[in-house]
């Protein structure tokens, strides 16, 4: 293995593998430093195994309705073990896969915990292997992709034991299934959660400091799926205040505080944080090289540029959105800055959508109305309920809204809102739209198939002009 680089990537989660894939096609000697499995959080311990397990949930759900579909189930029921196991081989096999990728890219793989120290070109990066042994490496450029972890308060008493006060890892990986479960959050990660330990017979309470949940979406979408989700059966709790919660024998107790300033001490099988994430920049060297760090996370331009020569840095490490795609998208981008590739566009996050992979989806890119609003747009805005949709009520799933706003002025496509079955396969229609800058005139005169639920999308538009069709 060579100790000499022109890229050395620090991460192997979908931003750090796909920023060393591209850094390879475009002729540069790559490495790519992991201390703990390819694929990092994302692959191994987030987006992937999260959604197998809610893939698992979701048959569940559609098993105890067969009857609304003509069939006949006798007994619909879950092995936690099987359900579990199911989602880590998931894991694996695409932590496997980024293997093979960095072997098909000639891509050197050095395992071990990284920590930079001042160098020219760029930083050296030096790795504290398993075996404790450190071997030093030098590359012209070097790129931080060291991810994001579960946060902590406290100062209000919300530290996670792993044991039953559990971050993300844990609840992927339950010792038992908890009769009462608190989730202290209402983000997506708490909500996926919520939705899948729900739907496995758990009594559910969410607590969310904020006035409703999913507080970064549109609030109407917000307001339908809090309804939603209580209509399931799911106990909502908004504008709580969560303090003091104390881990006992077998059980966790927390003390809520609603928006009424009512407050009550609440005893559960367990809990789980889902309050944020803070970057992971302890021991990397950062405060000697002058790297500026702010609320845990790196401050980069919009080309990944640190401001200390020949460092970047992308991803969850940079701050938010924190989504997997926004950081393989930057990770490309910062490539293709230090290669001076000819079509080298800086990242700009105006288009990156987000995306609640819970009973029902929620899925977004762009403004909100409210936002809209007040940045000064005159707007329009078109709705099309799912119970319009043929294609959703074969589907059994007509619960569900598309929105959409327009600039009155212009016709351009200000943001999009959707929440029902599948809209987190139908939101990149809208994040191509704007992309290619498509006007509202030309979704209007676009062809969309039937019967799919993706018509839902084009009633919303023609709902903004008020020549809705099927409602």
């Amino acid at each position: 293995m060579s100790t000499q680089y022109d890229l050395i990537v620090i991460g192997s989660g979908p931003g750090g593998y796909v920023s060393a894939i591209r850094a390879s096609q475009l002729g540069m000697k790559t490495a790519i430093v992991e201390r703990e499995s390819l694929g990092g959080i994302c692959l191994n311990w987030g987006c992937i195994p999260t959604k197998a397990l809610l893939r698992s949930a979701e048959v569940l759900h559609l098993a105890k309705h067969a009857a609304d579909f003509g069939l006949k189930i006798d007994k619909a029921d879950f092995d936690l073990d099987a359900v579990v196991k199911r989602s880590r081989g998931v894991a694996n096999q695409l932590s496997t896969g980024v293997k093979f990728l960095m072997k098909k890219n000639k891509i050197d793989v050095i395992e071990g915990t990284a920590r930079l120290e001042k160098g020219k070109p760029a930083p050296k990066v030096v790795v504290k292997g398993k075996d404790g042994k450190e071997a030093t490496f030098q590359a012209k450029h070097v790129m931080l992709a060291t991810g994001a972890r579960a946060r902590d308060i406290p100062q209000a008493g919300l530290v996670a034991d792993k044991k039953l006060i559990w971050t993300y890892r844990e609840a992927m990986t339950p010792d038992v299934m908890p009769k009462r479960l608190l989730v202290i959050g209402s983000g997506a990660i708490g909500i996926e959660f919520a939705s899948f330990y729900h739907e496995l017979g758990a009594e559910v309470t969410v607590a969310e400091v904020m006035d409703r949940i999913l507080p970064v979406e549109d609030e109407e979408i917000s307001k339908l799926a809090e309804k939603d989700f209580k209509k399931q059966g799911l106990n909502i709790i908004t504008g709580a205040k969560v303090e003091n919660l104390k881990a006992g024998k077998s059980t966790v107790t927390a003390e809520i505080t609603d928006k009424s300033g009512k407050k009550e001490n609440k005893e559960f099988d367990r809990a789980i944080l889902a309050v944020g994430i803070v970057g992971n920049v302890e021991g990397l060297g950062l405060e000697d090289l002058g790297v500026k760090v702010e609320k845990t996370h790196v401050t980069v331009d919009n080309f990944g540029r640190t401001g200390v020569e020949g460092l970047y840095a992308i991803g969850d490490l940079t701050g938010p959105p924190w989504l997997a795609h926004k950081a393989s998208h930057e990770g490309v981008v910062c490539v293709e800055g230090i290669a001076g590739a000819d079509h080298a566009e800086p990242f700009d996050p105006w288009n990156v959508p987000g995306c609640t992979y819970a009973h029902p989806q929620v899925a977004s890119v762009g403004l909100t109305e409210k936002a809209a609003k007040e940045k000064g747009y005159d707007i329009k805005v078109g709705r099309f309920p799912f119970i319009g949709n043929g294609k959703a009520i074969a589907m059994g799933a007509s619960e569900g809204l598309v929105k959409t706003i327009f600039d009155k002025k212009t016709g351009e496509l200000l943001g999009a809102h959707m929440i029902g079955a599948e809209v987190t396969e139908l939101i990149q229609g809208y994040v191509i739209a704007r992309q290619g800058e498509l006007t509202e005139q030309d979704l209007a005169h676009t062809i969309f198939p039937h019967p799919t639920i993706s018509e839902s999308m084009h009633e919303s538009v023609l709902d903004a002009e008020g020549r809705v069709i099927h409602i």
